[in-house]
C-alpha cells in the first residue's frame, strides 16, 4: 500500500473540467489496488490572477513543492490572447511552474488507439502502428530568454539560448527511454541555420557515443514536420527543443485522432507535473462536452512515472481502449467511419471508464 500526495491544479477552462474527471479515476486506482491518495488543490493562471493578482501565486507553488506529483489542467484566457500588453498573463504562471519545479523534460507519447483510425485527418494505413514518444525540453530557449522592444518599440525580440547541460540532461531522458523501446532517437533541430542547434547537434551526438546499442539520426525541423504526417511510423523517440518540440508535439496530435486523446508529463528531479495537451480551449468550456481521456491517460503518466505503478497505469490505459472498443466517443473523436459511435459528454465517458476499471 503506498501513501502519496496529489496536488490537483485545475487552472482554466476546460482543465477544471476534466481534471475533476482524472482525480476520480486516481480515486478508483487507489480503492481497486490498495493505495492511499490524499489531495489538495491549487490555483494558477487566470483563476490565479482573478483571485490573488498573481499567475502563480506563492502558496500554490509551495503546495507543488511539497506533493509526490501534480495533476494539472490548463492556463489561458481570451482577454489576454486579445491584449498583447497585458503585463501579467497566465502563461506567465505555467512557466514559473515548470522553472520552480525543475521540470525539464516534456514527455509526450503519440500512440494511437486502433479504434481511432478514422478520426484522424490522415490515412489509416500510414497510421496504423505508430507509436512516438517525444522528449520536449522545457526551460532554455526563447521562452526563457531575454526578450523585449527597443526603436521605439517598432523592433522586437526574443533570444533563443542553451547550455550544454542543458542539452545534455534531456538528451540522456530521451535514450533511456529508447533503450526500453524500439532503441531508435531522431533529435530534431535547425542546425543549418541556428547557432543553439548547432550546439545542440553537438551535444547530442557526443552524448549519443554512450549509447552504442541506440540508433540516432538527426533531422532538420522542417523535414521532421514534413516526415510526421508522411510516415509517422518511422519515428520512436523523438528529441528537441522547446520551441521545435511545441510545435511538432500539437501536429502529432493529429495522428491521435485529436488534442483530447494526448496526455504528457513533465519531469525533472523531483516532483512531476501531468496535463493533456489541448489547453483551455474556452470555446467549448462549460458545455461538458470536453474530451476527458487525455487527462485519464495523463493520471495514468503520474501513477507509471512519478509512483512506479506500472500495472495500476496499465489497468488505466486498458480501461480507456475497452471504452473506445465499446463505441464510446466524444464528440471531437466521432467520425463517418463510426456511424453508431455513442457520443458521450465530459462526465458520461469519465462514467465509462471508471466501470471499467
Amino acid at each position: 500500500m503506498a501513501n502519496k500526495k496529489i496536488v490537483i491544479v485545475p487552472g482554466d477552462g476546460i482543465g477544471q473540467e476534466v481534471t475533476a474527471v482524472g482525480k476520480k479515476v486516481l480515486d478508483a486506482i487507489a480503492a481497486k489496488f490498495g493505495h492511499s491518495f490524499t489531495y489538495d488543490e491549487a490555483l494558477i493562471g487566470h483563476v490565479a490572477i482573478e483571485a490573488t493578482g498573481s499567475p502563480l501565486p506563492d502558496e500554490s507553488l509551495e503546495k507543488m513543492l511539497h506533493s509526490d506529483a501534480v495533476l494539472f489542467g490548463a492556463v489561458g484566457h481570451p482577454k489576454y490572447d486579445n491584449d498583447p500588453s497585458a503585463r501579467v498573463r497566465p502563461e506567465q504562471g505555467l512557466l514559473k511552474m515548470r522553472k520552480e519545479l525543475g521540470l525539464y523534460a516534456n514527455l509526450r507519447p503519440i500512440k494511437l488507439f486502433d479504434e481511432l483510425l478514422g478520426a484522424s485527418s490522415i490515412k489509416p494505413e500510414i497510421l496504423k502502428g505508430a507509436d512516438i514518444l517525444f522528449f520536449r525540453e522545457l526551460t532554455g530557449d526563447i521562452y526563457f530568454g531575454e526578450k523585449g522592444r527597443k526603436n521605439n518599440g517598432d523592433t522586437a525580440y526574443d533570444v533563443a539560448e542553451y547550455s550544454r547541460y542543458e542539452v545534455e540532461r534531456i538528451a540522456r531522458k530521451a535514450f533511456d527511454a529508447a533503450r526500453t523501446r524500439r532503441k531508435k532517437v531522431c533529435s530534431v533541430d535547425k542546425a543549418n541555420v541556428i547557432e543553439t542547434s548547432r550546439l545542440w547537434r553537438e551535444v547530442v551526438q557526443k552524448v549519443a557515443k554512450e549509447y552504442p546499442d541506440v540508433e540516432v539520426e538527426h533531422q532538420f525541423v522542417d523535414a521532421t514536420a514534413m516526415l510526421l504526417i508522411k510516415d509517422p511510423r518511422r519515428f520512436d523517440v523523438v528529441v528537441t527543443a522547446n520551441l521545435f518540440g511545441d510545435i511538432l508535439t500539437d501536429e502529432a496530435s493529429q495522428i491521435a485522432g485529436s488534442m483530447g486523446m494526448l496526455a504528457s508529463a513533465s519531469i525533472g528531479d523531483g516532483t512531476g507535473v501531468y496535463e493533456p495537451i489541448h489547453g483551455s480551449a474556452h470555446d467549448i468550456t462549460g458545455k461538458g462536452v470536453a474530451n476527458p481521456l487525455a487527462s485519464i491517460l495523463s493520471a495514468a503518466l503520474l501513477l507509471d512515472i512519478s509512483f512506479g505503478m506500472k500495472a495500476e497505469s496499465e489497468a488505466v490505459i486498458a480501461a480507456v481502449d475497452g471504452v473506445l472498443k465499446a463505441g464510446f466517443r466524444t464528440r471531437d473523436i466521432a467520425d463517418a467511419t463510426t456511424p453508431t459511435a455513442k457520443v458521450l459528454g465530459t462526465e458520461a465517458m469519465g462514467a465509462e471508464v471508471l466501470k471499467l476499471i
